[in-house]
């Protein structure tokens, strides 16, 4: 199923931009985002409330929507639209699947967010169905990851920053600058590959699953490799989860250490409030502050990577580092539409356009990402995944991670105790 392949109107990057502005823009004025509810507890719930019509009008019109957006940002970058506009219907429904995976209530108990179902049904369908290559090619992979990305910036506000406290920031701060780079040491001592490396020790120090897909997209990292990193994130989550309260106990940790333990070495919000909530209410609040005092850091940290990376790579042996105009040209410009994002929710919008716009941006950013996973899964090969030069990666991030956690505990225990 050969198509011809247009000249691209617009970079990828500049195509997510302008989508995901059009995206914030629309919100702001007032158009209403579809909201599906995907939370059920039982076969009851599962048949009233996610079968009922009126959330299938949600899905329906959620559908049209992003599939619009894809057709359009497909055109605009220049790839084969029949073929995304046949492969599209079929990810979006796997996508449906996973959040509705990912909306059962004890799922939901143990954490697992929705881009891991989408990756295990993506990795499922890709290696047991004989996909044509035809719908592998037409799979958005990097367009979904980077429109979530751009819209990922509503939730970074800079006047929250105050509100997580200036404990919690200084934290931050240490535990991120300190792990990255002990991260990033010792995985280039053990010979990891220079992008893994830089997914890795984003995903250690700074918000795990949301750091490395902003990472990826910084670098242009191989989706394979982000696949990876995102699946060790979420499965070290789970024992950090339910073992490191039990270990506070153990320690006699004051609870609002416990807390600021918890929230600067786990690296996944639902898994740090679980965490919290074992430990106490003060240990709850604590953790959610410091967490999030993490995940404030992601816009400086990925503009501060994007740049690094264009300034030090070279290419073709290039003696000379690279100029502005070349630096400029290698520079992800979608990191541009993420900061663009949080300057608007952080200094222009008012309040109560913030607290009407965010949820339902949030809600489209996650089937965004969840897309994006499920073509990453369509695309990948156990082989590839689960290959044995992956075995320096994995030893790496757990490395990383036993540092991470001992590092914070003595932060968390000096200024918080």
């Amino acid at each position: 199923m050969a198509e011809k392949v247009a000249k691209p109107i617009l970079h990828e990057d500049w195509t997510a931009v302008w989508l995901g502005a059009i995206i914030i823009l629309l919100a702001v004025a007032g158009f209403t985002i579809p909201k599906p509810a995907f939370s059920w507890s039982d076969s009851t719930a599962f048949l009233t409330k996610l079968l009922s019509s009126d959330n299938v009008v949600a899905i329906t019109g959620l559908f049209l929507i992003m599939y619009a957006i894809a057709v359009i940002g497909t055109w605009l970058a220049g790839k084969p639209i029949r073929a995304l506009v046949q492969s599209f219907p079929v990810v979006f429904f796997v996508s449906i699947l996973a959040m509705i995976l990912a909306g059962n209530k004890q799922i939901k108990a143990l954490n697992l967010e929705a881009v891991i179902f989408s990756l295990c049904l993506g990795l499922l369908i890709g290696n047991f169905v004989n996909l044509p290559q035809w719908f592998r090619n037409s799979l958005q992979t990097e367009l979904f990851v980077k429109i979530g990305l751009v819209l990922l910036g509503t939730s970074i506000i800079f006047g929250d920053m105050l509100k997580a406290g200036s404990l919690g920031l200084l934290q931050a701060l240490i535990v991120v600058l300190s792990v990255w780079y002990f991260a990033f040491w010792v995985c280039k001592k053990l010979g990891v590959e220079d992008d893994m490396r830089m997914m890795i020790s984003s995903a250690v120090s700074i918000c795990g699953v949301s750091a490395a897909i902003a990472t990826a997209g910084a670098i242009s990292g191989d989706t394979k490799k982000l696949s990876y990193v995102i699946s060790l994130v979420l499965v070290t989550a789970i024992p950090m989860m339910i073992g490191m309260p039990y270990i506070a106990q153990w320690l006699q940790l004051p609870e609002a250490v416990t807390g600021a333990w918890l929230g600067g070495s786990i690296d996944t919000s639902g898994a740090v409030v679980a965490a919290g909530t074992l430990v106490g209410e003060e240990a709850l609040k604590i953790s959610t502050i410091v967490k999030f005092s993490q995940n404030v850091l992601l816009g400086l940290a990925a503009f501060a990577i994007s740049v690094y990376w264009t300034y030090s790579r070279k290419e073709n042996q290039a003696v000379e580092k690279p100029t502005l105009s070349v630096i400029w040209e290698r520079f992800p410009k979608f990191v541009l539409g993420f900061v663009f994002a949080s300057l608007l929710f952080s200094f222009v919008l008012s309040g109560e356009t913030i607290t009407a716009v965010k949820e339902p941006l949030k809600n489209i950013q996650t089937m965004w990402f969840v897309l994006a996973f499920t073509s990453i899964g369509m695309e990948t090969k156990f082989a590839d995944l689960f290959h044995q030069d992956n075995k320096k990666p994995l030893y790496g991030f757990l490395i990383a991670q036993g540092f991470n956690i001992l590092v914070t505990l003595i932060v968390a225990y000096l200024l918080f105790r």
